[in-house]
């Protein structure tokens, strides 16, 4: 069979990050029909060595970086280089991140059976004990120094790195900036944890020392965003809105820099406040 030129071969398909729909707009006592766009969220299935571990809802973009994500920032493996493979897999309408691991783990992961459905961006998704749920990663190193002027830039940078929350008004992003070079990755998701894993995904795939960095998260900072953070070594993580008490703690814990109510000429610090100079 004669080889087919790498022109006429079909590139796959974009995911369909958003639908339109026909809505009601209701404006001081004015109303008007018009076309509205929403963000889109599906199942996907994250699997291992193709055994089922758990269903995320999430944006259908950037799968192996979540897929990647999730595996470091939930400690399924210890190091990324016990992450063999991954690969998305879209059969009949239904998504699935396959993801290979080493053995060992592979054999840990089936001990904790964690095989449950979560909710959008879960963040605890499949913990089936308290102690999975509550994990108390190492204490993070130096970590790098930022200086005010620089993260409230960035702060205003990434109102402008967000397309798919222009769109529809209803997605979170997650930020990884350089100290000195500004935000380096951005990734969007309807779910919170989603968007963050997506960035820590990305960094690992792409071979980046993601401790040189800090994270920006358009949300509240949670613990299991914290939770995540520290598990890959992030110190430093700055949120649009409040932490929550154990966020609070997590962080004082494992000596991460916890930064909330960050804004544009404001910011609260909540914890190991020593790496951000004015």
């Amino acid at each position: 069979m004669p080889a087919t030129p790498d022109s006429a071969i079909a590139a796959p398909a974009a995911p369909v990050l958003y639908s339109e729909v026909r809505v009601q707009r209701w404006i001081d006592g004015n109303t008007e029909q018009i076309l509205d766009r929403v963000a889109e969220e599906e199942p996907v299935a994250l699997t291992y060595q193709r055994t089922p571990h758990v269903v995320m809802l999430t944006t259908p973009a950037d799968l192996e970086d979540l897929g990647v994500g999730f595996t470091l920032s939930e400690a399924v493996v210890h190091s990324s280089d016990e992450i063999k493979s991954v690969e998305v897999i879209n059969e009949a309408g239904s998504l699935e991140v396959r993801i290979g691991i080493a053995g060992e783990r592979f054999a840990a992961l089936l001990h904790r059976q964690r095989n449950l459905t979560g909710r959008t961006g879960c963040g605890l998704c499949g913990a089936e004990t308290i102690e999975q749920a509550i994990r108390h990663p190492a204490p993070v190193g130096v970590g790098p120094s930022i200086t005010l002027p620089e993260l409230h830039q960035a702060l205003l940078e990434l109102q402008s790195r967000q397309p798919l929350n222009a769109q529809t008004g209803s997605v979170h992003a997650a930020a990884w900036a350089l100290p000195g070079k500004g935000i380096q990755v951005v990734r969007e998701d309807v779910g919170r944890h989603n968007a963050l894993d997506k960035v820590i995904g990305a960094l690992t795939r792409s071979g980046v020392d993601c401790t040189a960095g800090y994270l920006i998260i358009t949300s509240r900072a949670s613990y299991e965003m914290v939770q995540k953070a520290a598990t890959v070594g992030i110190a430093l993580l700055a949120a649009v809105s409040a932490p929550t008490a154990l966020a609070i703690r997590l962080a004082s814990e494992t000596r991460l820099t916890l930064v909330g109510f960050a804004r544009a000429h404001r910011h609260v610090v909540y914890s190991h406040p020593q790496r951000l100079l004015a």
